[in-house]
């Protein structure tokens, strides 16, 4: 027996071959966190068409070094000189917030509200719409990655790593301490959440899973002297890069690294958090390189220069990768080849990952200019 398949049958058959599997990422209009997602894949659906244009951009009063993200129809961005800024799709300020330091820690949006970080070890959470204060948190020393959300029993929660050595969790809706992990030193990137457990690579040079309902180890796993940028989660596999330039797959499960890559021709660091697809993960080093792995085996399938030192996270858009550099440059790649396809020169170092939705790419640089590109 045949059977007869209509045009808006075979759309969403066509539609659904094309995502199955797909299982990394927020949706296509929204970047809700410096990473994409709370497992900090770094992964997005959205489509980015290639030539750009620079649409607009807005300046701050400071320097920009901490990632975007995008929420509500609007742009939240950070800026040393102590603002979280509020942005329209057009580039027209919204609000502004000034805190009582310099921030240089990506902003993170939940239910209505916008949280962050700042030096003087203050989280802020923020109407999204006004950005009036709803409440703040104190740490004893400074933040420098963005929180991450889990929740439990209905509840929500926030988590967010501190320079006093500790991992918070924070009541999401009073601002209230929950419970405290400590760590043997630094907690610089953030926590990504899988597995119901908070992982972190901290500054002690371990990769820590933390159990998310009541701050407890679970897991404590050698990896390096120090890991300054923040994993990358997808099943039972960890993803990080580490000040000796070794990137590195952790195995949850049998505890213990699956797979290990050094540049044999130098060790500059890894500063920035890794990008994973399905069979792939992509990450970029001080050595002015982007590379890119089977994610299972650690087969290096390509290379690319970059020519400027790469202090920033890669972004993966479905087939293409879209990486920054410390000597201002923006650069759009073939996922496959790692063949570049597109680039912009801005000029001024960026040292944190681009956000994306479709159709666009937005950043901020050194000069203290958010940057928003399209067609």
């Amino acid at each position: 027996m045949k059977m007869k398949i209509n045009k808006y049958t075979l759309i969403f058959l066509i539609y659904f071959s094309l995502n199955a599997g797909t299982t990394y990422g927020q949706n296509t209009t929204t970047w809700t966190i410096f990473r994409g997602d709370r497992q900090l894949t770094g992964f997005s659906k959205a489509r980015v068409l290639t030539p750009m244009k620079l649409l607009w951009t807005f300046q701050t009063e400071d320097a920009i070094v901490a990632a975007p993200i995008i929420a509500e129809n609007n742009v939240f961005v950070s800026s040393i000189d102590g603002k979280l800024y509020a942005l329209d799709l057009k580039g027209n300020l919204r609000w502004s917030y000034e805190t009582d330091n310099s921030i240089e820690a990506p902003p993170f949006y939940d239910d209505g509200k916008v949280l962050v970080g700042n030096l003087s070890g203050y989280l802020y959470a923020l109407n999204a719409k006004t950005g009036e204060l709803i409440w703040k948190y104190e740490t004893e020393n400074q933040i420098m990655g963005s929180p991450n959300q889990f929740t439990l029993n209905g509840k929500s929660y926030l988590v967010v790593g501190s320079y006093d050595y500790f991992l918070h969790c924070v009541d999401a809706s009073t601002g209230k301490a929950v419970w405290k992990y400590e760590s043997d030193n630094f907690v610089n990137g953030a926590a990504a959440i899988g597995m119901n457990a908070a992982l972190f690579g901290g500054c002690d040079g371990f990769l820590h899973v933390v159990n998310l309902s009541n701050g407890t180890l679970r897991q404590k796993i050698t990896v390096a002297t120090y890991i300054a940028g923040s994993v990358a989660v997808s099943d039972q596999l960890v993803y990080t890069g580490d000040y000796d330039g070794q990137f590195s797959c952790i195995n949850l499960e049998k505890g213990d690294l699956t797979w290990k890559w050094n540049n044999p021709k130098s060790n500059l660091p890894i500063l920035g958090s890794p990008s994973i697809t399905e069979d792939k993960v992509v990450i970029g080093g001080q050595d002015k390189y982007v590379r890119c792995f089977n994610r299972y085996d650690g087969t290096l399938y390509w290379s690319f220069n970059a020519g400027g030192r790469i202090d920033a996270s890669p972004v993966i858009a479905r087939d293409k990768v879209i990486i920054v550099t410390m000597d201002g440059m923006l650069y759009v790649l073939d996922i496959s080849t790692g063949e570049e396809i597109w680039f912009y020169e801005i000029g001024s170092a960026i040292a944190h990952n681009p956000a994306v939705i479709n159709g666009h790419i937005i950043l901020g640089a050194r000069d203290g200019n958010v940057y928003f590109f399209g067609r």
